[in-house]
C-alpha cells in the first residue's frame, strides 16, 4: 500500500512538471515567433494618434457625437427608386457607406493589443501606458468616451436608424478586454481607471443583454448568436460577472452548438451564405474564442456532446483540411475576398491549447497573421496570441 502510494505521488509529480513544462515550451515557441512582429507594429503604436468616435460624425446619425454609428454593409441605393430607402445585396459592400466609427474601433483593436503584448514582451513601462491613453479615451474620458451602447449601429439609410444586428460591429472589444485583463493582472491598470473602465464594460453587457437588440441579435440564429455570446462571455470576464458567464455557457450547450453545427461538423447557416468559406472560418473562430474563454472557468465545456453526435470539436477538424488547401473546397467560392483566406485562425490555436493536438498548431504556424485587406481585419478580431495564453 505504501509503494502504490509513493508510486502515485510520483505520477503525479511527474505530471505535474510534465504539463508545466510543454506550457512553458509552448510559451516560448510563440514568444520566439511572435516578437518580431509585435515589437515593430508596437514601435509604431507608440507614436500613434489617439482617435475616438467622437471627432468625426455622420449627418445620417440619429445620435449625438458619443454614439457608435454604422451602416449596413451590404445596403445600396435602390436604381429604380432613386433617394429612396436602400435595397440589400448579400455579400456584396457598398463603399459609400459611413464606416469610420467601425474603422476606429478597429484601430483601438489593432493598437491596444499589439502594445500589450509588447510589454508582455518586453515588460517596458512605455507600451502599457500608452495602452492605457488609448483605453481611457474611449472608455473613462468623458469629453472622448464612447456611450456603452450600440443603438444606432448598421442603420440602413431610409429604413432603421440601428439595428441589434450591429452589435457585431463590437466584437474587435474582446481582444481589447483580452488586453486591459493583461494589464490589471500585472498592476499597470488601475484605480478609478480600472473602475470605470469596468463600468463601462458592465454597462455595455448589462445593454446588449437586456435591449430588444441585444434579445434580437442573440437570437439571429448564426455567427451574429456566436459573436453576442463571445462578447458577453469576454465583458462577463472582465467584469467578475459569474452569472453571465455561466449563461454565456449554457447558451453555448442549449443554442449555439445544436441549432449550428451539422453531424459532420459543417456550419449550415454560414455555408448558405454567399461568402460560405469566410463566414464559416468566421464562425468558427467566434465559436472557439467563446470556448477558450468559458474554458478558463469550465474546461468541461470543450468535451461537452450534445445529443449522440454534437461534439465541438468536429468543428474545426470539419475545417481543416480547407484551411491546409483551399483549393479542395467544395462549395461554392466566396462572391469577394476568397483569395484573402485563410489567415492565421484562431480557432486552430485554442483547439491546440485544448486538445493538444500539435496538427493545429503546425497549421497554424504557415498561415499569415496580418493583411492589409480591409474585409480580413474586419473579419479577423484575434491578432495577439501572446494575450491568450495562460
Amino acid at each position: 500500500m505504501q509503494n502504490r502510494f509513493v508510486q502515485f505521488c510520483i505520477y503525479l509529480l511527474l505530471a505535474v512538471f510534465g504539463c508545466s513544462t510543454a506550457q512553458e515550451n509552448f510559451r516560448d515557441d510563440l514568444l520566439a515567433l511572435e516578437k518580431e512582429r509585435v515589437l515593430s507594429a508596437a514601435d509604431d503604436y507608440l507614436t500613434a494618434d489617439i482617435q475616438t468616435i467622437t471627432e468625426v460624425t455622420s449627418p445620417r446619425s440619429a445620435g449625438g457625437p458619443h454614439d457608435f454609428y454604422s451602416e449596413g454593409d451590404y445596403w445600396w441605393p435602390d436604381p429604380e427608386n432613386p433617394g429612396g430607402p436602400y435595397i440589400r445585396k448579400d455579400g456584396l459592400t457598398n463603399p459609400d457607406n459611413f464606416v469610420e466609427h467601425r474603422n476606429r474601433m478597429r484601430r483601438l483593436s489593432l493598437i491596444v493589443p499589439t502594445l500589450v503584448a509588447a510589454w508582455s514582451i518586453t515588460h517596458e513601462d512605455k507600451y502599457a501606458l500608452k495602452a492605457i491613453e488609448h483605453s481611457n479615451a474611449w472608455f473613462v474620458n468623458e469629453a472622448t468616451r464612447m456611450n456603452p451602447d450600440m443603438l444606432y449601429s448598421q442603420a440602413i439609410y431610409g429604413r432603421v436608424t440601428g439595428r441589434g444586428i450591429g452589435i457585431i460591429d463590437a466584437i474587435h472589444l474582446v481582444e481589447v478586454a483580452q488586453a486591459l485583463m493583461v494589464l490589471e493582472e500585472n498592476g499597470l491598470l488601475k484605480d478609478d481607471a480600472l473602475e470605470k473602465t469596468k463600468a463601462w464594460f458592465a454597462q455595455f453587457n448589462g445593454w446588449i443583454t437586456t435591449h430588444p437588440y441585444g434579445i434580437e441579435e442573440r437570437d439571429n440564429g448564426n455567427n451574429h448568436s456566436t459573436c453576442w455570446a463571445m462578447q458577453v462571455a469576454q465583458y462577463a470576464t472582465l467584469t467578475s460577472d459569474d452569472s453571465l458567464l455561466t449563461s454565456a455557457k449554457e447558451f453555448f450547450e442549449k443554442t449555439l452548438l445544436p441549432e449550428q453545427m451539422a453531424t459532420d461538423g459543417s456550419f449550415p447557416k454560414e455555408l448558405a451564405r454567399t461568402k460560405p468559406y469566410g463566414y464559416s472560418l468566421f464562425n468558427l473562430d467566434a465559436m472557439y474564442t467563446l470556448l477558450h474563454i468559458l474554458g478558463n472557468r469550465y474546461p468541461e465545456v470543450w468535451q461537452y456532446q450534445s445529443g449522440d453526435s454534437l461534439q465541438i470539436r468536429k468543428a474545426v477538424d470539419f475545417m481543416v483540411p480547407y484551411i491546409a488547401d483551399k483549393s479542395q473546397w467544395p462549395y461554392p467560392p466566396d462572391v469577394m475576398y476568397f483569395e484573402d483566406w485563410p489567415m492565421r485562425q484562431p480557432a486552430l490555436l485554442f483547439a491546440y491549447m485544448a486538445y493538444k493536438d500539435d496538427n493545429y498548431l503546425k497549421l497554424w504556424k504557415t498561415l499569415p497573421a496580418d493583411s492589409d485587406e480591409d474585409e480580413v481585419i474586419r473579419n479577423f478580431f484575434i491578432r495577439q496570441p501572446l494575450l491568450w495564453i495562460d
